[in-house]
């Protein structure tokens, strides 16, 4: 009994591990030739308004809509900023585009661009 339950487990974590890989394998060719691998323009950008800036903790929090890549609903959130220049370049009330991401298991500031 002990190895069918064993060898079930194996499997179904065989089975449900490409539903983690779907984001990562987006925009690769396996043709063996090289692909562009530059998203366009203001792809997975999400609108969102600068609520506070925390330059010490390197965290900006957000008044965002639904980021879809990460699967968050819109909502108000403190978040971690990729480097320490993003912080000095918005002021609270701001309104900003941002992308972000799951970085090593801490959702991300990858890239922020102020809208005039």
């Amino acid at each position: 009994m002990k190895k069918m339950i064993v060898a079930f487990s194996a499997v179904a974590a065989v089975m449900t591990a490409p539903a983690f890989a779907d984001d990562g394998m987006a925009g690769m060719s396996m043709s063996g030739k090289p692909s562009a691998m530059k998203a366009p323009s203001g792809a997975a950008m999400t609108d969102a308004e600068v609520k506070n800036v925390d330059a010490a903790a390197g965290m900006v929090t957000l008044k965002h809509g639904a980021l879809e890549n990460v699967g968050m609903p819109p909502m108000t959130m403190a978040f971690k900023v990729k480097d320490a220049d993003m912080v000095k370049r918005v002021h609270e009330g701001d309104r900003v585009k941002v992308r972000v991401e799951n970085v090593k298991g801490t959702l991300t500031i990858v890239a922020m661009e102020r809208q005039s």
